[in-house]
């Protein structure tokens, strides 16, 4: 729904596109934070699930350093950064398709005992 597309996954890793259009638009012309929001989230997510247990999101924290617009390509890359039996810990970047740096987020995950219900 959201056109968010996994690019890489691997154990606390993952990579996620999304290419902006006319819909992720914010009223200034630019990209709407909550379409960056969504990628950051996206990657998290796969990343803090990867090693085949329930995670869920306990805090995000995201800044938004530089603009993007309609037509740029993001790429949200999230990496492990430590991890615990009930915690982990994830930096996560957005960059446009030039390199430049649009996001940064500090994420934390609950991890639980469960496996995923979908492996």
């Amino acid at each position: 729904m959201m056109g968010l597309k996994l690019v890489e996954v691997g154990p606390g890793i993952a990579l996620v596109e999304l290419k902006l259009s006319e819909n992720t638009k914010n009223i200034f012309g630019a990209t709407h934070g909550a379409a960056v929001f969504s990628l950051i989230d996206g990657a998290f997510e796969v990343a803090a699930n990867s090693h085949g247990t329930v995670a869920v999101a306990l805090n995000v924290n995201v800044s938004y350093i530089n603009p993007s617009t309609p037509g740029d390509t993001l790429r949200a890359e999230a990496r492990e950064v430590s991890r615990s039996r009930r915690i982990s810990s994830y930096h996560i970047e957005v960059k446009n398709d030039k390199g430049d740096l649009i996001a940064t987020c500090q994420a934390m995950a609950y991890r639980k005992k469960d496996p995923l219900p979908f492996l």
